[in-house]
């Protein structure tokens, strides 16, 4: 009986695992067969086509300004190449400053307990606030000091909203590094700087890697803050896809995918090598102080 019981309840957990994955992954699939479907396949009359009948390369040559041929109807522009790199110079910018100021801060909590106990406190409060609370005075100051639609403006916010999560992660990771190594930096001549550089950083460089990549996806997958604060010059690939439709044929369902497919990409392959060290930093304070 135990036997059976046992099967049964083997059974029943690959079910479960079953359903909820196709429930979870048939988006992912949608996504990918509908970036190599041809136009007329997008709103088919004779159906749905769950598998492409024509597979194309259109809809990538599209998105990249290849494009041979336009479909039934004149699109409009689909050449999402300036977009992209907008969203990779404002993502990496913002990483980059967010790097900086919030490892710098993280060292002086852990090391020296900056601020006391509730400075970390206050700065996770910065993430508290819901952004469609603050992007519409955002918006007004920006224009006051002429930075919407401008690299600097993008980086700027996008370093400030990613600054919590770099403190509490690079917190954690410093934790971790005994005191010892930076006073024994400072016995060997070192100044309060080069322990810092030459010490203690080296010890957590895969927190680092880690960290600036799990800031460089959240800022790579901005929309609100992208939509408010810019127009054309500065215009983000999120934002880009999301306006990506024509006069005659409506939403471009395909070039939609296929952006989507190259947006979803370094997300996932920075996700997965991330995650060993994301769940340690993210847990880390949980456990020990």
């Amino acid at each position: 009986m135990s036997d059976r019981l046992g099967w049964l309840r083997g059974i029943g957990k690959a079910l479960i695992v079953t359903v909820v994955g196709v429930v979870f992954l048939f988006p992912l699939y949608w996504i990918v067969t509908m970036a190599f479907k041809p136009q007329e396949e997008w709103q088919p009359i004779d159906g749905v086509h769950w598998v492409p009948d024509d597979w194309t390369l259109e809809n990538f040559k599209k998105i990249f300004g290849r494009a041979t041929d336009t479909g039934f109807f004149e699109a409009a522009p689909t050449d999402a190449t300036n977009a992209i790199v907008n969203s990779i110079v404002a993502a990496t910018g913002g990483t980059i400053l967010a790097m900086l100021v919030g490892t710098l801060t993280a060292y002086g909590i852990a090391r020296y307990k900056a601020g006391g106990g509730f400075l970390p406190f206050q700065i996770l409060q910065l993430r508290m606030f819901p952004p469609v609370a603050i992007v519409i005075p955002l918006l007004i100051m920006y224009a006051y000091l002429e930075l919407v639609d401008t690299y600097w403006g993008l980086i700027l916010i996008y370093g400030a909203v990613t600054f919590p999560f770099v403190v509490w992660l690079m917190r954690s990771f410093f934790q971790e590094v005994p005191r010892e190594i930076a006073e024994a930096a400072i016995v060997d001549g070192c100044s309060q700087w080069g322990a810092l550089f030459k010490a203690v950083l080296p010890q957590v460089r895969g927190g680092l890697a880690a960290t600036a990549l799990f800031v460089f996806i959240l800022n790579w997958s901005d929309f609100l803050l992208a939509l408010v604060l810019t127009s054309e010059q500065v215009e983000t690939a999120p934002v880009f896809l999301n306006g990506l439709q024509s006069a005659g044929a409506g939403q471009e369902y395909g070039p939609q995918a296929a952006l989507g497919l190259v947006l979803i990409i370094p997300p996932a392959i920075l996700g997965l090598a991330i995650q060993r060290y994301l769940v340690r930093g993210l847990t880390f304070g949980a456990v020990k102080r």
